[in-house]
């Protein structure tokens, strides 16, 4: 009897021991949120990955195309590419973000040095103008310069480099792109820009490439 009686004392203090520790352990911390936009400058159609689990779940990422601005992690964070259906890896690499920040990377192939990120700024234009920025992302083009229309140029623009976002007026916009400091037009082409949107215009591809492999131009809504 004494034994059973001794059991069940012991029972009830480890409960309570239990209990105690349970309701006395402090609350996880929140994950903490910043927004990505990826933006594919690759011949790849891609699905990306944050630490295993795929985050572009409303539609794959197609050449040229973007993911739209998603919640992610903040901190440094391992991400992973991968093309529709195929559990083979193509890129992973390390990324720290910080949750004071909105973000694009660009993806322009299959090896970390060929990625890169930006910091976005989005402040869309209170005179119902369109705003726009560079960024280029073709790996050999060298340096460019860019016309968009007849009063938005940017110069001397490198790999894995961005403008500012410029204002420019609404509508459809003669856009050339040279090679920096000659006549040698390598992109002659015409985009509609809407009043009030903000807009990345961005290169892709190689000035050897053929086909999709060509340099060529991409444009994304930021907002």
């Amino acid at each position: 009897m004494n034994i059973k009686l001794s059991f069940l004392l012991m029972a009830i203090l480890a409960f309570s021991l239990a209990s105690c520790k349970k309701t006395g352990d402090a609350p996880s911390a929140a994950v903490q949120i910043t927004n990505l936009n990826v933006t594919n400058a690759s011949t790849d159609t891609l699905n990306f990955y944050l630490n295993g689990t795929r985050v572009n779940n409303a539609s794959s990422i197609y050449p040229l195309g973007s993911s739209g601005y998603l919640g992610v992690a903040v901190g440094q964070q391992n991400y992973q590419f991968k093309s529709p259906r195929s559990p083979v890896v193509l890129l992973s690499l390390a990324l720290t973000l910080d949750s004071s920040k909105t973000y694009s990377l660009y993806v322009a192939g299959r090896s970390p040095n060929l990625t890169f990120s930006t910091i976005d700024t989005l402040v869309a234009d209170t005179s119902n103008r369109a705003t726009i920025r560079f960024v280029n992302a073709s790996p050999d083009a060298g340096t460019l310069d860019v016309m968009v229309g007849d009063t938005v140029n940017f110069k001397v623009r490198a790999f894995k480099t961005s403008t500012v976002f410029l204002p420019v007026n609404a509508g459809n916009k003669h856009i050339r792109i040279y090679q920096s400091g000659t006549h040698a037009l390598k992109i002659d082409e015409t985009r509609p820009l809407i009043g009030g949107k903000v807009y990345t215009l961005f290169t892709k591809g190689s000035l050897k490439g053929t086909g999709t492999a060509a340099l060529g131009t991409g444009l994304v809504v930021n907002k």
